[in-house]
């Protein structure tokens, strides 16, 4: 099973950040990164740009609103994510325990990702996601 690992930190969390040294938090993120390597479990791992560098589309009007910035309050945003493929979500746990990025305003939130297994495979539409992904060599 995919989990997505989803990274939250609070503005504070990003200013105590700052103190710390640049090559010294990759090495620290990259031994973590290793350890899901060795494993068998990293399907993939991203961080995010800075949220007032993207734009918002909200669907609530015809057309939609386009605004620039993040959205809402900053605590509802994330800054990066990992995918895990894991025999159980308390595996997924363990892992997210295990995360370097901790302390005082950062949390994990953790989801399933659906597989287009659990979709209805004689639609024409999942049909076509899985040849693409076939042909991606993603499945």
């Amino acid at each position: 099973m995919k989990y997505m690992l989803i990274m939250r930190a609070t503005d504070e969390a990003y200013a105590a950040m700052g103190d710390i040294d640049f090559d010294q938090m990759l090495a620290t993120v990259g031994g973590f990164n290793e350890e899901l390597i060795r494993a068998g479990v990293l399907v993939a791992a991203e961080g995010l740009g800075d949220a007032a560098d993207g734009v918002v589309v909200d669907y609530s009007s015809e057309p939609p609103v386009v605004t620039d910035g993040p959205y809402g309050e900053t605590k509802e945003l994330f800054n990066g994510f990992y995918i895990l493929n894991v025999a159980s979500k308390e595996e997924a746990v363990e892992w997210a325990r295990r995360s370097p990025i901790s302390g005082p305003g950062f949390k994990t939130e953790i989801r399933r990702v659906a597989s287009i297994d659990e979709f209805p495979q004689d639609n024409e539409w999942i049909k076509k996601e899985r040849a693409w992904r076939e042909s991606t060599g993603q499945l």
